[in-house]
């Protein structure tokens, strides 16, 4: 081989070697440049443009151009890299993006949804109509009604004064026997007790005498009537005798009322002369007895009390700020305050006076008693209605309930169950209240059960709570 030969085959050798050094130089630019970013890629070509003064003229613009085409690839393909990056990352934040907003709004929605769920749910009690059924709810319609206008008196039991006896004996003497017990019913003229008197020996003595004189005056003026009327006495005889017995009859007639005004019959009976029979005045009941054998008792004394409790009285106590509306005629309701009974009647009297100490009038209510529930003694509570206002929407007071004790609520039929509506009161009689707001007229409400409902409401509370 010439050397022309050796000199082109050691330079094509050569020239490959280099071609090889700037491909890989190249490569580590471009690996560089896409580590780095595009800041960093300008110094590559730098690097290896500095290292090819070391060759030929020829050989460096020809390694040159090379460079400058690879470095123009290297820089494109860099960028179309990063462009291509930059643009995956920012569609995968973009994505993130909507993703998370998706997320938040999903999760913003689902809770309005569930809070929204909650409020709808608040206050309703589910019940189906089975249970309402069984459970004895009993729903009615809201509309007008008349609140009452009521006064409440404090009041007391009594007797009918009417139809009480106070028994006396009326004489002085001593108890022999003793016929009715306390608490008997007896009848009228009924024989209570026997007493002995003195008093009443001697004006059955005294009457007994002028029967006699009256019995021998009578026999005078017929002796003396006939003899005058035959001539054979004298007038002024016959005048004198028809004066005698005029006034024996009269001292008949006053022995007789004395024996009658202190209850003694004219006969002396078994008893003697001193028997006093001591009677009931009227049918009724013994309430009172003061008497024993043996008893000493005076005119006065205290001996019986009988008094017919098919009628009593409701005494009354009328401050002074009540007696307006505390009127004759008026109907009450008398209720006892120690057991659940009540009877309906009317204002009998109503006192002109206002006591000194208590400052109240006295009233008064008749009550029939045939069963004997009224017993005399007995507290009472007397309603007392004084005028009626109308209003224009009114529910029944038992359907009003507070389960939380300050929010007055009447539950409502509703979708599923029972809703518990807040309302607004106004007047009430204790039996209808008025409602301000919260109901319609003609609405429907549970008038009662709504006490089941309520405790129904509480334990559903709790259980949320817990």
């Amino acid at each position: 081989m010439s050397e022309k030969t050796r000199f082109d085959s050691s330079l094509t050798s050569s020239k490959q070697w280099i071609a090889a050094a700037l491909i890989a130089a190249v490569g580590v630019a471009g690996g560089a440049y896409l580590l780095r970013g595009p800041g960093s890629a300008a110094a590559a070509p730098a690097s290896g443009h500095a290292d090819a003064p070391s060759h030929k003229d020829g050989e460096h613009h020809g390694e040159a151009a090379a460079n400058t085409d690879a470095n123009t690839g290297a820089k494109a393909g860099a960028q179309a890299d990063a462009h291509q990056e930059a643009d995956q990352h920012g569609d995968e934040e973009h994505h993130d993006e909507k993703a998370e907003a998706g997320s938040k709004d999903a999760h913003g929605a689902a809770a309005g949804g569930h809070a929204e769920g909650e409020e709808a749910g608040e206050g309703l009690v589910k019940l189906s109509p089975a249970q309402a059924k069984a459970a004895g709810l009993v729903v009615a319609q809201a509309g007008p009604a008349s609140i009452k206008k009521q006064v409440l008196l404090p009041g007391e039991i009594r007797f009918d004064e009417d139809r009480t006896a106070h028994v006396v004996p009326r004489v002085a003497g001593v108890v022999a026997s003793v016929h009715a017990q306390l608490g008997e019913q007896v009848a009228k003229g009924q024989l209570l007790a026997v007493i002995q008197s003195p008093a009443v020996s001697d004006q059955r003595s005294e009457l007994q005498t002028a029967q006699r004189r009256l019995a021998f005056a009578k026999r005078n003026h017929e002796r003396e009537k006939q003899l005058w009327q035959e001539r054979i006495s004298a007038e002024q005889d016959y005048q004198a005798a028809q004066q005698a017995l005029q006034e024996a009859e009269i001292a008949v007639a006053n022995a007789a009322q004395k024996l009658s005004a202190i209850g003694a019959g004219a006969g002396a009976g078994t008893g003697g002369s001193s028997r006093y029979e001591l009677r009931a005045p009227l049918a009724g009941m013994v309430v009172e007895k003061h008497l024993t054998v043996g008893e000493s008792v005076t005119d006065s004394t205290a001996s019986f009390t009988v008094s017919d409790l098919r009628s009593v009285w409701a005494e009354i106590s009328v401050a002074a700020p009540q007696l307006p509306d505390v009127r004759m005629g008026a109907p009450v309701v008398v209720r006892a305050t120690a057991f659940d009974s009540q009877a309906e009647g009317r204002i009998a009297y109503v006192g002109a006076l206002i006591g000194a100490q208590t400052r109240t009038a006295p009233a008064r209510v008749a009550l029939a008693n045939p069963q004997g529930v009224w017993r005399p003694g007995l507290f009472v509570d007397v309603e007392l209605l004084a005028g009626e206002t109308p209003v224009p929407i009114a529910v029944d007071a038992k359907a009003i309930q507070r389960p939380d004790g300050k929010e007055s609520v009447v539950f409502v039929p509703a979708e599923g169950g029972y809703q518990a509506q807040v309302v607004q009161l106004g007047a009430t009689d204790g039996k209808t209240t008025e409602v301000t707001s919260g109901l319609k007229a003609g609405q429907r409400y549970v008038k009662e059960g709504s006490f089941l409902l309520r405790a129904e409401l509480g334990k559903a509370s709790a259980e949320h709570a817990h």
